[in-house]
Order: structure tokens, then sequence, then C-alpha cells
């Protein structure tokens, strides 16, 4: 357990040593906070709507920004037909296909998904859907926990770019951008702030 902690800590220290070297220049405000409240609201019913209700539902999100997304969803579903809908947390870490040098037997860690996966109809929600890596990492972490009866994508930006053969089902905004933009997604619950912006990286 320490040294898959101290694996975790020097790829963290690695990416944020890699971001603080790039300048990022803010170019545009994509979604306010009530833009964001208004999508979330409209991805819930369409999730209730297209699985037919709430019967055997559960999302699960992806740390971090698709956890408090997946909250709120949960919470807006609540308000249609007054149901409790589950909520997991999954953690795909170790399952990044570029940590399979350091982590080749990875097992999850960090995830908190209190109900059984075993026929359950799961939506999946994350903040931003961009090569499709994150999501491929994200489908082997459940497939390790059951076997779901379906299991669709909810994001709330789709850029584009994929590598992989991944759609989402339930998609908020779709934008177009070019590799060096980068969709930064600030949520209260993490970023203290409220709002979805479009950045350029700077070499």
């Amino acid at each position: 357990m320490q040294i898959i902690d101290g694996w975790l800590h020097a790829l963290r220290t690695l990416l944020v040593l890699e971001f603080r070297a790039m300048k990022i220049v803010e170019k545009a405000q994509l979604m306010s906070t009530a833009e964001i409240d208004r999508t979330l609201q409209r991805l819930a019913h369409e999730i209730v709507e297209k699985s037919g209700g709430t019967k055997h539902l559960a999302l699960i999100g992806v740390r971090r920004r698709g956890v408090p997304l997946a909250q709120r969803i949960a919470q807006a579903m609540r308000g249609i037909d007054g149901v409790e809908v589950p909520v997991g947390t999954l953690d795909i870490t170790l399952y990044r296909d570029d940590l399979s040098k350091v982590a080749p037997q990875a097992v999850l860690q960090s995830s908190d998904i209190s109900f059984g996966v075993d026929g359950m109809d799961l939506v999946l929600v994350d903040d931003v859907l961009y090569t499709g890596r994150t999501i491929r990492a994200a489908m082997n972490g459940l497939f390790d926990l059951g076997r779901p009866r379906r299991v669709s994508l909810c994001v709330l930006i789709d850029r584009g770019h994929r590598e992989m053969p991944i759609e989402s089902q339930y998609t908020g905004r779709v934008v177009q951008t070019s590799d060096s933009e980068i969709i930064e997604v600030r949520l209260r619950e993490i970023d203290n702030e409220e709002r979805v912006v479009l950045v350029d990286r700077v070499e």
C-alpha cells in the first residue's frame, strides 16, 4: 500500500510541475453558473426519460469533478419523481493506460460504491470527454466490481479529439477545440467558483 501511495504521489507531483511550466491563457467563458445548473437539470430529465424511470438506475461519478456533477444530477432526479438514486464514486487512477509500467496489476483503491452493480443501469458521469481513455479506464474499473445490465455515459462537455470508440449518450454541450486548448470545468465543491472556461496552452 505504501508503494502504491508513493507512485500516486510521484505522479501527482509530476503533473503539477508540468502544469506549472505551461502558460495558460483564458480565452472565453463557455458556461456560467446558471447555464451549468440548467444543463444538469436537462441531463437529469433525459436520463430518467431514456432509462424508463429510476428503477435499477445508479450514477457513478468519475473523480474528481464527475463526483459533484453526479450528486447534483441525482438531486435533480429527486425533484422529478421523488426517488433517491444511488451515487457512487470511481477513482480510475490505477486503471490509466499510462500507468501500466508501474502498476501492471493495478487494483481499485479509492472508490466508494456502496451498492452492487450487478444488473444495474449505470450512468458514468464526468466533466469533459476528450480522448476517451478516462472512460475506458472507468469501465475497466466498473467491470472489476460486477456485471451491470447497461453502462451509459453522461458528460458536461464533449470537446472531441477521440482516440477510442467511445461516445456519450447524454451530453451537456459539444465544443470544438484545438489540440492546444483546454476546457476547465470549475465547480464550487472543488474550485470555490462555478463556470466552464476555454483556455489555451502557451509553451
